[in-house]
């Protein structure tokens, strides 16, 4: 909810307030006070709006993670670059189920900026992959399908990807027999 700038001021005096503690005799009063600074210090890498718009997701709440999406107003001053990724990552996921031109647009500016996760990234270019098949850009869904592989190294996208080769490979013989 604060800036990610003022996050980092705010854990800055906490620890000067806690030095402060530690010097009156105050041994106690510090350590809480440092360890509330390192919750200022987490939420200035992982931003709690997209904590909290990722658990939405995980109840298959579209609605709901979009609303809590909807909340940060600036993302590109309000974000570091990661955060960035995975807010567009989460909106692509949205906007798959809506409009497959903004999912794309989303999914790829989420590969630009990063994601911290292989997994994630892995997906993201699965959906890729998913779009440019279903736009009838083989080539790149091929090549797309070849890096999630590569990215999915716990094996948890092993089905889909296979299953997403497999539909790749009848791709043109069914859009050949559709127009006969």
């Amino acid at each position: 909810m604060f800036h990610k700038n003022i996050k980092l001021v705010i854990a800055v005096l906490i620890n000067a307030y806690a030095v402060y503690q530690f010097v009156e005799g105050y041994i106690g009063n510090g350590i809480f006070l440092i360890l509330l600074s390192l919750i200022f210090i987490f939420l200035y890498f992982r931003n709690e709006i997209i904590l909290l718009a990722f658990l939405r997701m995980r109840k298959q709440d579209m609605e709901g993670t979009e609303k809590w999406l909807s909340r940060i107003k600036n993302p590109e001053a309000a974000l570091v670059k990661k955060q960035q990724g995975y807010y567009n990552y989460l909106h692509g996921i949205i906007y798959s189920q809506k409009n497959l031109t903004q999912a794309e647009k989303y999914f790829r500016k989420a590969l630009r900026l990063g994601l911290n996760m292989g997994y994630d990234e892995a997906m993201a270019k699965m959906s890729l992959a998913g779009i440019a098949m279903q736009k009838g850009r083989k080539r790149e869904a091929t090549t797309l399908l070849q890096e999630a592989k590569k990215l999915d190294k716990n094996g948890m996208l092993t089905d889909q990807l296979k299953m997403m080769q497999q539909q790749l490979k009848k791709g043109p013989q069914q859009v050949r027999t559709r127009y006969r």
